[in-house]
């Protein structure tokens, strides 16, 4: 795995993935992989791993301000009421990814996120029962876990929920520690998430 990391000019050894960007290293060094227990956050992250689909993520990250003010900071319960007008509305805001099929999933995907807060009682409730126990397995786009995930929100109606994306989400918000061996960042993971309670 040490070909997958790089000493950054700081002297920090980090993910190879996160390069120089300063945007990109604070987000590695900041937020990948800590635990995330926040519904807004937890579906902010999970749409934007569906709008990066076909894209690079520090194209979503550095649109990721335009994306909050699009979506109304990702409060489902507001996005969950966007109509055929906002819909056509973000298709001309040049701050977001234009895609009209992902706009529509992330209205859609709202909407579903109420009916699990309705079963579950938050969506960290229920995005936490998909945690990844399993020790690091490298660099892989998908795993057993991902795809369960993938599946079950699929049959509850989700879209743009395959299961790579979900990996990717998972990956985020701390459902898996996948910051390489030897990281400065798995190590700070690893304490974020000896205090994380579990939802």
């Amino acid at each position: 795995m040490a070909e997958h990391l790089r000493a950054a000019a700081d002297g920090v050894v980090r993910c190879w993935w996160c390069g120089e960007d300063p945007l990109y290293v604070a987000y590695h060094d900041r937020e990948w992989g800590f635990p995330v227990a926040d519904d807004r956050r937890l579906f902010e992250k999970i749409c934007l791993e569906g709008f990066q689909s076909g894209l690079s993520w520090i194209t979503i990250l550095r649109k990721r301000d335009a994306f909050r003010r699009a979506f109304r900071d990702f409060d489902f319960h507001k996005v969950a009421r966007f109509r055929a007008a906002s819909v056509e509305r973000l298709l001309g805001d040049a701050g977001i990814v234009r895609h009209r099929g992902k706009i529509e999933s992330t209205v859609n995907n709202a909407r579903r996120a109420l009916d699990l807060v309705d079963e579950f009682g938050s969506l960290a409730a229920y995005f936490w029962r998909h945690e990844q126990h399993a020790p690091f397995r490298g660099l892989v786009a998908q795993t057993p876990a991902s795809k369960s995930l993938s599946d079950d929100l699929r049959r509850r109606g989700w879209t743009f929920v395959g299961p790579t994306t979900a990996y990717a989400f998972m990956q985020a918000v701390g459902l898996v520690n996948d910051h390489i061996p030897g990281c400065a960042g798995r190590d700070a993971v690893a304490r974020s998430r000896a205090g994380f309670r579990v939802p």
